[in-house]
């Protein structure tokens, strides 16, 4: 089984070669894909002086600008299925997910049964180190809302921490999907869930990342409450 794992990166130079090491340590033949958005500190560079070790499992494409995180997967999941992987893996670059925990959710998978894994914080209470209350509290009730909006039985629907089996990836009609930012994992998920695939949740722990700097903000959020609105309403169909 071909395993590909999805970093979308900008400005991660402090972190993007450790991580690049730490997930091809692992035990199990991974490749990665980053997506660089024209980091200006080297991100990109330094992911090419990796290649020359890594040659036949480390895959780099490079875009102009800050194109978003949604658009970033939704590239990489179409790269994954025209190179013929099985399994493809959404993770960060900062260790906020642990590498360690990856073979667990292709196992859930690919010994599991499941169609989609979600390494979720929220499965097992709140599994979430170094935090800002706040920042909890605001993730924390945004899987609530999203529970209590769409009827979706999923504790952590907007995690970024997920495993996707190919057949997923190739029913789900990806250039329908409209979210681009935080929105896009609830989207995701929410759609595959419609489409009857089975989903699985492993817990693991996030830890907020200690080099770089968070992407996170404000207009992210909102665009996660309004497009859940809207979501509740649209016709999920599968790709023509």
């Amino acid at each position: 089984m071909k395993k590909l794992v999805i970093i979308p990166t900008y400005n991660e130079i402090e972190n993007i070669e450790k991580i690049t090491r730490a997930v091809f340590a692992l035990p199990g033949e991974f490749h990665i894909l980053v997506i660089d958005d024209g980091s200006p500190d080297g991100t990109a560079e330094a992911v090419k002086g990796l290649q020359g070790e890594f040659a036949d499992r480390l895959f780099l494409l490079q875009r102009t600008g800050k194109l978003g995180l949604g658009t970033a997967y939704l590239t990489g999941f179409k790269w994954a299925l025209e190179h013929g992987f099985d399994y493809v893996c959404e993770m960060d670059a900062d260790f906020s997910h642990n590498p360690a925990d990856l073979p667990r959710l292709f196992g859930a998978c690919e010994e599991g049964g499941a169609d989609l894994a979600i390494g979720s914080r929220y499965c097992d209470g709140v599994s979430v180190v170094n935090w800002p209350i706040g920042r909890i509290l605001m993730s924390y009730f945004a899987s609530v809302y999203v529970r209590t909006v769409l009827g979706f039985k999923i504790y952590d629907s907007t995690a970024g921490f997920v495993c996707y089996s190919r057949k997923v990836l190739e029913t789900m009609d990806l250039d329908a999907v409209q979210m681009k930012g935080y929105g896009f994992q609830i989207e995701m998920k929410y759609s595959a869930h419609k489409l009857g695939f089975k989903i699985a949740e492993v817990p693991v722990i996030f830890i907020n990342r200690k080099e770089g700097t968070s992407k996170m903000s404000g207009s992210i959020f909102g665009e996660a409450f309004w497009g859940v609105l809207r979501l509740r309403f649209r016709t999920i169909r599968p790709k023509a």
